[in-house]
């Protein structure tokens, strides 16, 4: 889930993909980076020839030198004949071979798409495939003649979606009754505006996992080909804000919580003095929930109008930053406090952190200078975590 500099949306991003059984490592790699100063998102997808280890390397090779370059605004015939020059050749003197596709969105909202022996990139608006402008940009090299790059460019409007993927979802099926020549771009185009008909919200989460299940289920639940789909989605940005920790100084606290009252989105509060703090200014109840699951031994949650729920402060943010660190497309969250809090947090796309510095002695580190305190690098943890691997646009603020 990517924001762009636009306030008008925000980006949300997913990526899925399942590996042939049996392979320890994805043929398809995707790598991404958000250059805040220039308010550019890019994505790049690799499909590394085989399968496998092998495969993994190209991929990664190929994806990794496709972000540096777009990064450093090479022209893309100039990065693609680079990129074909570093390719290992193979012990029998054959070109070893990786496709890609680079997605570039600026803070004004272009989108420049550039694709390389992938399959096509669906641009959904209003319930029909976009075209948008398309241009072929020739590879630089004598040893590329006949290689060409296929690239789109358009000005992303709100409720649009992109979907990219490797050629493992259009050859899905391929030789069986159903789908003797694959399943096709055509079908994936009329699948994925038939799941967008039904679910006009549905998120780049679902819409990918949706296009992936069916590849998976087109091959007779064992796919064949490293099979990987990532969705772009332009919508409404979600708002959501954490509250850790009481103000520095005692005298803020109706500040604060003003701050808090006047945020239009939903609120959680992690940290009884923090909640006690609240409840106090606005004079409100704080309710604790008994019968809480407690798989990790910590206190139970409670409840406070206004507010989704309130939780323990620092070992419940060390869980969430334990999930967060660990999460995939595999994890499953259950109804824990830390994971009820990792939910939240997924579901949203804007995210306002407070951090109140007053120190709570209970959790202090004797081994660090005083001023440095476990909740402040527990919050700086997973804010980069939401930032770097969940797309997030996050916003802290110390108090």
């Amino acid at each position: 889930m990517v924001t762009t500099t636009n306030p008008d949306y925000h980006v949300e991003i997913e990526f899925q993909q399942k590996r042939p059984k049996g392979e320890i490592a994805c043929g398809d790699v995707f790598q991404s980076s958000i250059i805040r100063e220039e308010g550019r998102t890019i994505l790049v997808l690799s499909d590394g020839i085989g399968h496998g280890i092998k495969a993994s390397v190209l991929a990664t090779l190929t994806s990794t030198m496709a972000l540096k370059y777009s990064q450093l605004h090479t022209k893309p015939e100039v990065a693609a004949r680079i990129i074909m020059e570093t390719l290992p050749k193979s012990s029998d003197g054959k070109e070893s071979y990786a496709t890609f596709t680079i997605i570039e969105l600026d803070g004004e909202g272009h989108v420049r798409i550039v694709n390389y022996d992938n399959p096509g990139i669906l641009v959904l608006r209003n319930g029909v495939a976009m075209q948008g402008k398309e241009y072929n940009l020739t590879i630089e090299g004598e040893e590329n003649q006949g290689k060409v790059l296929h690239c789109k460019e358009f000005t992303a409007r709100k409720e649009d979606r992109i979907i990219f993927m490797s050629d493992g979802v259009p050859q899905s099926g391929l030789g069986n009754q159903r789908y003797p020549l694959g399943w096709g771009m055509e079908n994936i185009e009329d699948f994925a505006l038939n799941q967008i008909k039904r679910m006009p919200d549905i998120s780049a989460t679902k819409l990918a996992r949706k296009i992936v299940n069916q590849a998976v289920m087109n091959d007779q639940f064992s796919v064949k080909d490293d099979t990987s789909c990532g969705v772009m989605y332009f919508r409404e940005p979600r708002k959501f804000m954490l509250i850790t920790g009481p103000p520095f100084y005692k005298i803020k606290d109706y500040d604060f919580v003003g701050r808090i009252q006047g945020f239009e989105g939903k609120k959680i509060i992690c940290g009884g003095t923090t909640a006690e703090i609240i409840a106090r200014e606005l004079d409100l109840t704080v309710e604790i929930q008994h019968g809480n699951k407690n798989l990790d031994k910590l206190p139970p949650t409670a409840k406070m109008q206004g507010f989704e729920m309130v939780t323990e402060g620092i070992l419940t943010l060390g869980k969430v930053e334990e999930i967060l660190e660990n999460y995939d497309s595999d994890t499953r969250l259950t109804d824990s406090p830390p994971e009820e809090i990792v939910k939240l947090l997924l579901q949203h796309d804007c995210i306002d952190i407070i951090v109140g510095t007053r120190i709570n002695w209970a959790h202090q580190d004797p081994e660090q200078p005083l001023e440095l305190e476990l909740r402040k690098f527990v919050v700086k943890r997973i804010v980069k975590l939401l930032i770097h691997k969940f797309f997030k646009k996050v916003k802290i603020e110390y108090v």
